[in-house]
């Protein structure tokens, strides 16, 4: 971390530091990124999204696990924007989910925040547990903790 370090990330940073793209890229910006502490990701859910041709045709609810994916995207991108790991090729793997509750439907025009807190992890680690929150409009949609692998190729 350097007092250049942004504290907010556009797409074409959160494309240079996740590898996630169309269309399981889920995350448009990120803001508010407290260093190796917390951040809020901003989804803008569309009905242009493949999901909703089946889930559920006529009525378009975003899948749960589809959240829970934008809150993790938000978390890695907060990461990597401490870590400076942009163009690193960086991966991040879920190793576990829990205590996810669903409040409320997200669909087409809603504007997800998705307020992601690291509860375990250290610069330089390796695993990380964070809590998330997806809210529309202040309304809780969905929270859950979930725990990543943080993985960096070796340096050469």
């Amino acid at each position: 971390m350097t007092a250049e370090t942004p504290t907010t990330a556009d797409i074409d940073l959160i494309q240079r530091i996740i590898p996630h793209r169309y269309p399981f890229l889920l995350v448009d910006k990120v803001r508010d990124i407290v260093p190796f502490k917390s951040a809020v990701g901003i989804k803008n859910v569309t009905m242009n999204e493949p999901h909703f041709q089946g889930h559920f045709p006529g009525v378009p609810i975003m899948p749960g696990v589809t959240i829970i994916e934008a809150m993790a995207q938000a978390a890695a991108v907060m990461v990597g924007v401490s870590a400076d790991l942009a163009d690193k090729d960086f991966l991040v793997y879920f190793m576990n989910i829990e205590k996810a509750k669903f409040r409320r439907k997200v669909g087409p025009g809603d504007v997800l925040e998705l307020h992601v807190t690291v509860t375990r992890g250290k610069p330089g680690g390796k695993v990380w547990k964070f809590s998330g929150r997806a809210e529309v409009e202040g309304e809780l949609a969905c929270e859950a903790e979930f725990t990543a692998m943080m993985d960096l190729p070796a340096e050469e």
